[in-house]
């Protein structure tokens, strides 16, 4: 929950005590009240009047016969009341049919006479009156309805610069460090950020500052946001929480003003801590000299940012953290020291923190004994905190699916394979053409990589289609790797082509299921050229491409090329050499294991789905274990596909990533 925080009490004064209980004796108020009420009812002199004597009617005609009748008012429903000689009330009944004759004798006995009106009852006279008021009281509704929906846009104009930060201070968030698997450098750091705040003076005795700021960069779905929320649930400061994209009007000036609201605030609150989620929203570089400003406000925000981050009135005792997934994007200024004092890397999670990951979000889940985290988080290379809370979360459904609430091995492999490919189909979805095609092409990616001494083994292989893949083979690493030799990057172009070189031997041509084969297998090769310098003919030169460092390239690359035509050229032959000698490699592998290869291509139509221990044992092969210098695979899983009969511009293939 978030609240407005009340200023912390000063040191002069102490912590502010809660008031005291009111008295007990408040609660006999009213019963005394109401006994006073009921007791003035009965003893004022005002309300001890005589009662009226009932009379019948012919009493009442002897009474007025004998003159002791002094008054008599006649009411329009036939009842008559009045006042006798003795000074006491009587009230009575009168006939209709009394007529002229019993006016008469009232006069003749000296009887004054009264006659009340005939008129409507209170009830009446009330729902009239509302009846007449109820068109002025439904426009008078309106008007005020209409008159406070304006005086709210007013307020909404004269408030825009407002900050619209939420603001945890007494109730804080549930999640504390202990929700965050894994990386525990950086939960030092902040931790080390959050205990200055709390335990300045320890810090003071070294001549120790507290840093400005910590900007924490990171693939999305890494848990830059869990990292703050769990600040906020550890920290015992006020903890301020904003977005960039909420400083961004349309009005100019309203994001500067809304900077200044936010740092105002905080300073009143000191120490305190602000956090700043996707701070490239407000945070991009800033055109350079001659550039067209595209963004006034934007820029103007980023302006008051930093003035406010280091200024002449520095904001003592706040500590700004930040987050982004695109620093390349961040303007300089905003990343030098004394603003953003550190920079934390919170990358993709090692197989020891995915296993951390994994057991956190299986919590209050019922797993069967035949889960193995490790061998969950083995098959999950390059998934984020996200991905693998996603792939919990998709195999309980997988589980609820089959009516069970035990969660079961292979409802996380289904999981893994419908997050990775997409959703199963069935094997009738394809013609016995097109399945003997795709169980070829499978089989080839699996024995050139059983063949292949440093690629990643093989876990699965199956033609049951998924998405748009018709197939699938699954290469699973058994070590984490951060560097990829020239051997290993080799092997990986020769595993890519391993499907089409199976369709050259088999079929004796080539399909359109090799469409994404060879996209990957180019764009590798193309890094390998361009980026890594592995070709001899180039030599250690490399040109990166431009893009988006983790946001999966999603840039494009350099606008005019940083070398000559003849450059590019020398790199289109260096990939296509590279090409050529991965799909000789493969194709040899297959003809010299032909026998095997068919095995493998009938086992395969006949089961749709095998372990790689099978293709292991069918390759005559041991099974590779971890340490026997195995590299981890780029990316995520390996996911190769089958021939579809769809165009070559429609490949059949699930993505696979590449990466150094």
């Amino acid at each position: 929950m978030t609240k407005q925080a009340t200023p912390p009490p000063t040191p002069d004064k102490g912590a502010p005590t809660a008031p005291p209980p009111p008295p007990r004796w408040r609660h006999y108020l009213w019963p005394i009240a109401i006994a006073l009420f009921i007791l003035l009812y009965f003893l004022l002199p005002t309300r001890t009047t005589s009662a009226p004597v009932t009379l019948t009617y012919s009493k009442f005609l002897n009474d007025v016969s004998a003159h002791q009748v002094k008054t008599v008012t006649l009411n329009s429903d036939g009842s008559a009341t009045g006042t006798l000689r003795n000074g006491s009330s009587y009230a009575t009944n009168v006939p209709q049919y009394a007529g002229q004759t019993f006016l008469n004798d009232l006069q003749g006995h000296g009887v004054e006479i009264t006659a009340q009106p005939s008129g409507t009852s209170f009830g009446t006279e009330v729902l009239s009156w509302v009846i007449l008021l109820l068109p002025f009281l439904i426009l008078g509704y309106l008007w005020w309805r209409l008159s406070r929906g304006a005086s709210r846009q007013l307020q909404g104009a004269l408030g825009v610069g407002r900050s619209k930060a939420k603001v945890f201070d007494e109730e804080r968030p549930q999640t504390t460090f202990a929700d965050v698997a894994g990386y525990e450098g950086a939960k030092l750091e902040i931790r080390e950020v959050v205990d200055f705040l709390r335990r300045p003076e320890r810090y003071a005795r070294a001549g120790a500052m507290a840093p400005r700021g910590v900007l924490m960069v990171g693939p999305p779905g890494t848990g830059k946001t869990l990292l703050a929320r769990a600040v906020a649930g550890e920290a015992d400061v006020p903890f301020f929480s904003v977005t960039g994209s909420s400083f961004v009007e349309m009005f100019v000036g309203v994001g500067a003003a809304r900077v200044r609201d936010l740092f105002s605030e905080a300073r009143k609150r000191a120490p305190a801590i602000i956090f700043v989620d996707e701070i490239d929203a407000i945070g991009q570089r800033r055109g350079g000299v001659g550039a067209v400003v595209s963004n006034d406000e934007r820029e103007q925000t980023l302006n008051q940012l930093l003035a406010e981050l280091d200024g002449f009135d520095p904001a003592t005792g706040i500590v700004v953290l930040a987050a982004t997934n695109r620093p390349e994007v961040l303007d300089p200024a905003l990343l030098r020291p004394g603003r953003f004092d550190r920079q934390i890397v919170i990358p993709l999670p090692t197989l020891v923190e995915r296993r951390s990951i994994i057991e956190v979000h299986a919590r209050g889940k019922r797993l069967s004994p035949d889960v193995d985290l490790d061998v969950i988080s083995r098959a999950t290379p390059g998934f984020s905190g996200a991905d693998l809370a996603n792939l919990v979360n998709e195999a309980a459904i997988v589980a609820v699916r089959a009516d069970r609430e035990v969660i079961e091995a292979k409802d996380f492999d289904e999981a893994r394979d419908r997050l990775i490919l997409g959703r199963r189909e069935g094997s009738n979805v394809l013609l016995p053409e097109e399945k003997h095609a795709v169980a070829v092409h499978e089989s080839g990616h699996a024995l050139v990589a059983a063949y292949s001494d440093k690629a990643d083994p093989v876990a699965k292989v199956t033609i049951l289609p998924a998405g748009r893949a018709l197939g699938a083979t699954e290469q699973l690493p058994l070590v984490e790797r951060h560097l990829y030799g020239e051997d290993y990057l080799n092997d990986m172009l020769a595993v890519r082509l391993g499907g089409r070189a199976a369709e050259l031997v088999v079929l004796g041509q080539g399909s359109t299921g090799a469409a994404n084969d060879l996209s990957t297998a180019t764009e590798l090769a193309i890094k390998m050229v361009r980026e890594f310098g592995l070709s001899p003919k180039l030599g250690p030169v490399g040109y990166p491409s431009g893009g988006s460092v983790y946001l999966g390239g999603g840039g494009s690359a350099f606008s005019s090329r940083p070398f000559a035509e003849a450059t590019q050229a020398d790199v289109d032959a260096e990939v296509s050499r590279l090409l050529r000698e991965a799909e000789r490699q493969a194709v040899a592998v297959l003809t010299e294991h032909r026998a095997t290869l068919d095995e493998l291509v009938e086992r395969l139509l006949a089961e749709e789905t095998l372990d790689g221990d099978e293709v292991y044992r069918l390759a005559n092969r041991p099974t590779p274990v971890q340490g026997e210098g195995m590299t981890v695979a780029p990316g995520r899983a390996a996911a190769t596909s089958a021939p579809s009969a769809a165009a070559a511009t429609a490949p059949a293939e699930a993505p696979a990533e590449a990466s150094s």
